[in-house]
């Protein structure tokens, strides 16, 4: 019964989609579902309304209301501009910035979209062709925009589109923006609620101007200018995986004054359909094949790739035995991490007031880095807009130098307000002309960083349960693990969690409840045990995963320890993996 009234309840919110406010190609995509015996189609479209994650709105195109089409993602738009205008009802003239990748839909999304605010008679930016999302975000603070958006998926397959909404300091939104963005969205019920009739003297169309400034401005943050000097025909292969740092990311190594610049001719093809890769996702290693492959033909230095949206970063380096092997996001940010400490203190930088930030599940090992050094630390849910919002509360109080998380996000700058490969390939390329200065591979200098701050080595594992049903199932996973917590973990036993839903945290130790700081819940859970071991497990707010984070730490004296400490924590990480029941 339950489910014949859910299907019926389905029809009815289709049948709206099949009426005259809406295109003739949508109309015929939602009455063959209606007509079609089989509901499976016509529930995973209808099913829910698309809701803001912690990247926003993303999905799978096509028609419906839990699809990415010009209606979601009209309404996103329109439910904006309502917002705005009573957010910024005393200012004269509101104005809003529009980017986009290379998506198959993107532009015509990113059009749509400007016509919607100038219909609403807001002021648009809108780039003349795909660009980074950092670079989006930046134009917000410099042309002193109330709001920003970027139609993007990052780094999901060729299915997949999205929608990313910024407030007016470049950050992504959170409350109370986010919230009541989404109320004045969900007050959208029909198409004929959107105003598409734009005001083209409303549009102004942006580009290499902006590029330059953005560029320009990124050359600040360079912190070894005559090193780079010395060593600018460092051999640099770099790839955008078909995507928006095509043109950006190699004019800014230039810019900072890398000549050497490698492509992969095959992927600098700007494609929504990502031909060369299953997906476009630095992290992982067949899309980053290619490159590692002409990286060996040139006998390069160093591998970059980004995303398509260019915020996230890949790189590859050679090992001890002159093999390339894959760095992964926490890896990454420990050389970030500890290059901006250690370059400036050297340089005679720091001055007390210095700060960086991670995600709670990125490596403690930075932790470890900033405390030592006496750099401030802050420690925030995932997604970069949580590390956006203490730059915001620190802003003319102290000095942000870097900031990070294990899925391939960095930000050097403070100027940009999300992650930015682009200014992540061009301090990456000068951490290993630093390295380099000193006798160091890239490889080498992160042993040395093990050496002098311990050995971690951190694995990700995503369980994929899709549509309505694992949506369900992931729930459950949840709320079994609230409700028969773990005690041991391989082995090892529990002796603190921490529960961000209900922002406690118990210790075993003691038998005690404690209170976790932290501006909102979220639905995390953190186990610590006794062997210094790090779980962290998550739902995805962007995918229909659920994510299991595991970093174990090995005590190591010198370099020549790490090989030992290698296979002591991967045959424990596999022991987790049965412990938890999880593969992969």
């Amino acid at each position: 019964m339950e489910n014949r009234e859910l299907i019926e309840e389905i029809r009815k919110k289709a049948q709206v989609w099949s009426g005259k406010d809406y295109d003739e190609a949508t109309r015929n995509q939602v009455q063959a579902m209606l007509d079609n015996p089989d509901p499976a189609d016509l529930i995973e479209s209808f099913y829910k309304d698309l809701e803001f994650g912690t990247g926003g709105l993303r999905g799978i195109m096509g028609a419906g209301t839990n699809r990415i089409n010009k209606y979601t993602t009209g309404a996103a738009t329109q439910g904006l501009s309502n917002y705005l205008k009573k957010e910024f009802a005393g200012l004269q003239e509101i104005k809003v910035v529009i980017g986009h990748d290379c998506r198959n839909n993107s532009r015509k999304f990113a059009e749509i979209s400007a016509d919607i605010f100038s219909a609403n008679g807001i002021k648009v930016y809108l780039f003349d062709d795909l660009r980074p999302t950092p670079e989006m975000s930046y134009v917000i603070r410099k042309l002193k925009c109330q709001s920003g958006i970027i139609l993007t998926a990052s780094h999901n397959p060729k299915e997949y589109n999205g929608y990313k909404a910024y407030w007016d300091d470049g950050a992504q939104m959170i409350a109370p923006h986010d919230k009541n963005t989404i109320a004045e969205v969900n007050k959208i019920r029909t198409a004929a609620d959107i105003k598409f009739n734009g005001d083209k003297s409303l549009i102004q169309i942006i580009g290499k101007d902006i590029d330059e400034a953005y560029i320009s401005d990124l050359k600040t943050i360079s912190l070894s200018p005559e090193i780079i000097s010395r060593h600018r025909d460092m051999k640099i292969v770099y790839t955008p995986i078909h995507g928006s740092g095509v043109h950006l990311i190699p004019a800014a190594l230039k810019h900072f004054g890398f000549t050497n610049i490698i492509h992969v001719p095959e992927q600098d093809v700007v494609s929504g359909d990502f031909p060369t890769v299953l997906s476009p996702n630095p992290e992982d290693p067949a899309a980053m094949s290619m490159a590692v492959d002409k990286a060996r033909e040139t006998d390069a230095e160093l591998v970059l790739a980004s995303d398509p949206d260019a915020d996230r970063v890949g790189a590859a380096v050679k090992n001890n035995d002159g093999e390339w092997t894959l760095l992964n996001g926490n890896q990454t940010a420990l050389l970030f991490i500890y290059y901006l400490i250690t370059r400036r203190k050297e340089l005679g930088l720091l001055e007390g007031k210095e700060y960086i930030v991670k995600t709670i599940v990125t490596t403690e090992t930075i932790r470890t880095i900033a405390e030592r050094n006496e750099v401030g630390f802050y420690d925030v849910y995932t997604g970069f807009k949580w590390i956006a919002d203490v730059i915001r509360k620190n802003e003319g109080k102290k000095t942000y130098i870097g900031g990070g998380e294990e899925s391939y996000g960095f930000l050097c700058e403070d100027f940009v307000r999300d992650k930015d490969a682009v200014s992540a390939c061009c301090i990456l390329s000068e951490i290993a002309a630093w390295a380099k200065d000193r006798g160091l591979t890239m490889f080498r200098l992160l042993h040395r960083i093990y050496a002098e701050y311990g050995y971690s080595m951190e694995t990700g594992i995503s369980v994929v349960k899709k549509g309505k049903s694992g949506a369900e199932e992931i729930e459950a996973m949840m709320k079994n693990f609230r409700e028969n917590p773990l005690r041991e973990i391989a082995g090892s036993k529990v002796t603190m969690t921490y529960d961000f839903a209900s922002l406690k945290g118990h210790s075993f130790a003691d038998d005690e409840d404690f209170s976790l700081n932290m501006p909102t819940t979220s639905n995390v859970l953190q186990y610590y045990t006794e062997d210094n071991t790090k779980i962290s497990i998550r739902p995805s707010g962007t995918e229909p995963k659920i994510k299991f984070y595991i970093e174990v730490h090995e005590p190591v004296k010198s370099v020549a320890d790490i090989p030992g400490a290698e296979k002591t924590a991967s045959e424990k990480i596999e022991n987790i993996k049965v412990s938890l029941g999880i593969t992969g």
